[in-house]
């Protein structure tokens, strides 16, 4: 099993949140969005323009070499990342841990509607946004949320069946994942002989976990990520390079001479 994060998709011009490019930031929590009228408004303005660039990323070697490996006995990917790019690439088995960036739910009746159909509905509703330039690295976080201070005359897009609040379909900061995604993530590494973490620091404890309950088992433990992680002392292997040229350097070794 494969357990990704935000390094793999930098590649593809998203930044991640704690590599030497990454800007310091503090994300919204859960309980502030729900709890704040001018919190939705402030975290939807950065979100609508950070979408220009999450929502035309495309994956990159790193994601189309995970596909390779999925006919060398690969089972599937557990991403912490939101932004669609394992699915994009090919990858047929994957768990999006923290939820999908592309989808919008509604906190009030749970109706659930396309990123796209509410990005469009929010240009309408603040035409002066339309013009923005599209934000670059530094700007930008690998969730969506982007650096914006004019925020407070944003008009908000409510939901279309009953008028309620929209929250992206992921899982914010302080947020719990839904236990059912948990349960089944388990399962799958359980399942796995190894488990490879590819771009993650692990400084969360939502995918530390699965590398904690692989040691217990006394599983092997491969890390690929620049930099330390949170989870080195657990690590059977240590790889200290970038995800994408790992990879296919893996996949080009299995893959034997041409």
């Amino acid at each position: 099993m494969a357990l990704t994060g935000a390094g793999i998709s930098t590649d593809s011009g998203i930044p991640d949140y704690r590599g030497p490019t990454s800007v310091r930031a503090t994300p919204m929590q859960y309980g502030e969005f729900v709890g704040s009228r001018s919190a939705q408004q402030r975290y939807w303005a950065r979100s609508y323009l950070g979408w220009r660039r999450i929502g035309t990323a495309s994956p990159n070697a790193g994601h189309h070499a995970l596909v390779e490996l999925e006919q060398h006995g690969l089972l599937g990917i557990i991403t912490q990342n939101v932004d669609g790019l394992h699915a994009a690439a090919g990858s047929r088995a994957v768990i999006d841990l923290h939820g999908e960036i592309a989808a919008v739910i509604c906190l009030d009746c749970g109706h659930r509607s396309a990123r796209s159909a509410v990005q469009h509905r929010l240009g309408l509703l603040n035409p002066g946004l339309r013009a923005e330039p599209i934000l670059q690295h530094a700007e930008l976080r690998p969730d969506g949320d982007a650096v914006t201070d004019d925020w407070h005359s944003f008009v908000l897009a409510d939901c279309l069946v009953c008028g309620g609040r929209l929250k992206p379909d992921v899982v914010f900061f302080g947020e719990s994942v839904p236990k059912p995604r948990v349960q089944e993530c388990y399962g799958l590494v359980d399942q796995a002989d190894v488990l490879v973490v590819v771009g993650s620091s692990l400084t969360v404890m939502s995918g530390l976990r699965f590398v904690r309950h692989q040691w217990k088992a006394q599983r092997p433990v491969v890390i690929i990520n620049r930099g330390r992680t949170r989870g080195d002392e657990l690590a059977t292997v240590k790889v200290d390079a970038g995800c994408a040229e790992t990879l296919t350097h893996v996949v080009q070794t299995l893959q034997g001479p041409a």
